[in-house]
């Protein structure tokens, strides 16, 4: 067993199963992708530590932790289509692709988009699209589920307009102390959300809360 294998089971066994993840089809996939390829060389290392990891731009890997609670919170199904928000390297992408049917794994940078392309590149059921986070991915739209990697200060709108009926939306909501992870339900033309448990994120870009000007 490498160093590596073992360190991703203590991930899974410390870290997740210890956090109320019970989905064996989550813990199955955590434990079948190697996290370390997702990495820059001089990061890997730190890929199975229990912290938001860089991997350039100022961006972050999550936790694994909040990523597994994030994908059990989803009740995602093995038909489902899956928008990715902020999949940077393709780590998450990765692990919903061996859950669901089909998954738009969206990237604004290019540099982190071209990563998440090779590290994907035998995922079939893995599609890596450029375009910025905060708009969505609308040529794919609608999809069954929404899960945005990073934190957002305000409800994200316009990706849940990208939801099915019936779809959900799972992010961290609040990027400071506080914060929460969510879960947001379209019901016809409305969506609401509750919080599922404390979580916190890096923010991610074109995800800040609108400047609110007093004169």
């Amino acid at each position: 067993m490498s160093d590596f294998t073992a360190a991703r089971r203590h991930m899974v066994d410390g870290q997740v199963r210890t956090t109320d993840v019970t989905d064996l089809r989550v813990i199955s996939a955590l434990l079948e992708v190697p996290r370390e390829r997702f990495m820059p060389p001089a990061s890997a290392s730190l890929a199975y530590l229990d912290l938001d990891v860089p991997v350039g731009a100022s961006r972050r890997l999550l936790r694994p932790m909040v990523l597994a609670k994030l994908i059990q919170t989803a009740e995602l199904e093995a038909t489902d289509r899956v928008l990715d928000v902020g999949c940077a390297t393709g780590y998450s992408a990765a692990v919903l692709a061996r859950i669901v049917g089909q998954v738009v794994a969206l990237e604004q940078d290019a540099g982190l988009a071209k990563a998440a392309r090779e590290a994907l590149s035998s995922q079939l059921n893995v599609d890596v699209v450029n375009g910025a986070l905060a708009d969505g991915w609308p040529p794919g739209a609608p999809y069954d589920v929404v899960v945005i990697e990073g934190a957002t200060e305000a409800v994200p709108q316009t990706l849940c307009q990208q939801l099915k009926d019936g779809g959900r939306l799972v992010c961290v909501l609040g990027s400071g102390p506080g914060s929460k992870a969510m879960l947001y339900r379209r019901s016809g033309g409305e969506v609401g959300g509750r919080p599922i448990f404390d979580a916190s994120a890096a923010l991610l870009p074109g995800f800040a809360k609108t400047p609110v000007f007093a004169f």
